[in-house]
């Protein structure tokens, strides 16, 4: 009975495995930025911040298509009169340089303020959206490693 060896098999572990392992990652990442842009928001310590200056960056091309996002830097004082600066992606269009925001921040990290307003349901809603995307790329993958596990078992098709 020949068993499952090889690059064939390392290869349908390996591959869903990593996809399983970034798509954890990229959900931890979302998670954590929801859960911060949410204490920030309910920290309830606000300043108004100045913008110091815009830029954006691009990424893709050739073959792909291309992305733009816009980033702000902006600069606050605390409460206790601490200085902060700090960049944001993704803010709003409409910020110029010069211009004057209100920023949320926590005061044991005033250094991960952020400038968008309040908008709870919204991020809840995008997080949500995601995480069900990458719950169904890793049940996806999952699924593929135990079929392939069955069929390998069973000397299916796939085996040379």
């Amino acid at each position: 009975m020949p068993t499952t060896g090889g690059t064939v098999g390392l290869f349908f572990y390996l591959v869903p495995s990593l996809i399983i392992a970034g798509a954890l990652a990229v959900a931890a990442v979302t998670v954590r930025r929801s859960l911060r842009l949410r204490s920030n928001w309910n920290s309830g310590l606000t300043a108004e911040a100045r913008c110091l200056s815009t830029y954006t960056t691009t990424s893709g091309g050739g073959e792909t298509s291309v992305t733009t996002t816009l980033h702000h830097v902006y600069e606050f004082t605390t409460r206790g009169g601490r200085p902060v600066r700090f960049e944001e992606a993704n803010g709003p269009r409409t910020t110029l340089e010069g211009d004057v925001v209100t920023v949320h921040y926590t005061a044991a990290h005033p250094e991960r303020a952020t400038a968008h307003a309040p908008a709870p349901v919204k991020v809840l809603a995008g997080t949500a959206g995601v995480l069900a995307f990458l719950s169904v790329a890793v049940l996806f993958c999952v699924g593929f490693m135990v079929t392939f596990a069955e069929f390998s078992a069973a000397e299916g098709p796939f085996m040379p």
